[in-house]
């Protein structure tokens, strides 16, 4: 797995574009790697509605609890499915709106600064070894090629927005991603 830093694409992954992205402000540098939770509907996984979510294509009449969220214009950088497929939604270089309300440091608006990487996944329920390991050698690349990424600047969107985000959730396993970046 390898980031073309000047396309902003990962290689060999799936690319499903969206237009929920931006340009990122001048001068602003990528230097935060915020990791996520998300399953259409929630607790349920495959399928094809986080990339709907993400392409704004979700059906709010194909199950309830979509009638509250198909109008949402949301993305994240990248998805890592159960399965371990990678799936990217936006190039690295702009901006994806995956973090919302947000402080990392004292600096607000992380959409800004960060990579926004999605787990096909919910808070409570463990997360596969394929899934950290895909994480981890994005984390790796991520980190070569932008530097401003130091090895703690890695965070769960429930730390950037505690009140209002829960993920990753406490069955997502921090040590064990670390010993897999750190190998």
């Amino acid at each position: 797995m390898k980031i073309n830093k000047k396309s902003g694409f990962v290689d060999n992954v799936t690319q499903i574009a969206s237009r929920n992205c931006d340009e990122r402000p001048q001068g602003c540098r990528i230097s935060l790697i915020v990791v996520h939770n998300i399953s259409l509907p929630p607790g349920e996984f495959g399928g094809p509605y986080i990339s709907q979510l993400f392409t704004n294509q979700l059906n709010k009449n194909e199950h309830p609890y979509f009638t509250d969220i198909a109008q949402l214009k949301v993305s994240s950088h990248l998805l890592i499915r159960r399965d371990g497929e990678v799936i990217q939604y936006v190039p690295l270089h702009k901006r994806a709106w995956h973090a919302g309300a947000s402080n990392y440091c004292g600096e607000n608006d992380c959409n800004d600064f960060s990579i926004g990487i999605e787990l096909e996944g919910s808070d409570e329920i463990p997360y596969e070894a394929l899934q950290y390991e895909k994480l981890a050698q994005l984390i790796i690349q991520l980190r070569q090629n932008y530097p401003d990424i130091t090895k703690d600047a890695i965070t769960g969107h429930s730390d950037i927005a505690p009140g209002r985000k829960t993920d990753p959730g406490p069955a997502f396993d921090w040590h064990h991603l670390q010993q897999l970046i750190n190998k």
